[in-house]
């Protein structure tokens, strides 16, 4: 079984930024597509991000506030979050499969292994 591991979530006022990481440690995440998914409690799950090596895809909530982007030397991919609003207060997972790709349906469809998740908060 595969692991990836996040970390980077916190607490932040209005405005602030965080950068949360994606990590596996016993796979090439650049062989994967790795989607970011959010989660609050009582909602369902939302995609944030998602990326491979040929496309990137940002939900609509997030687009030119949220950059996903990789590290293939540290097998590390990143979500950067600028300009957080209290409503991005959430869970936030990332995942990988090795079959997917970022389509228009991306969000939608099954991620063969997941993280623990980190939780992040924001502010007024």
């Amino acid at each position: 079984q595969l692991h990836i591991v996040e970390s980077g979530g916190g607490s932040v006022q209005s405005g602030g930024s965080l950068r949360l990481s994606c990590i596996a440690s016993d796979f090439a995440l650049d062989n994967y597509a790795i989607g970011w998914f959010r989660r609050a409690p009582g909602k369902q799950r939302e995609g944030v991000s998602c990326i491979t090596s040929s496309s990137t895809k940002y939900a609509d909530s997030v687009k030119g506030r949220f950059t996903i982007s990789r590290d293939s030397a540290k097998n590390t991919m990143y979500l950067q979050m600028d300009n957080l609003k209290p409503a991005d207060t959430d869970i936030f997972y990332c995942a990988a499969d090795e079959e997917r790709v970022c389509s228009t349906l991306w969000s939608v469809l099954p991620f063969e292994t997941w993280g623990q998740g980190t939780q992040e908060a924001v502010s007024t």
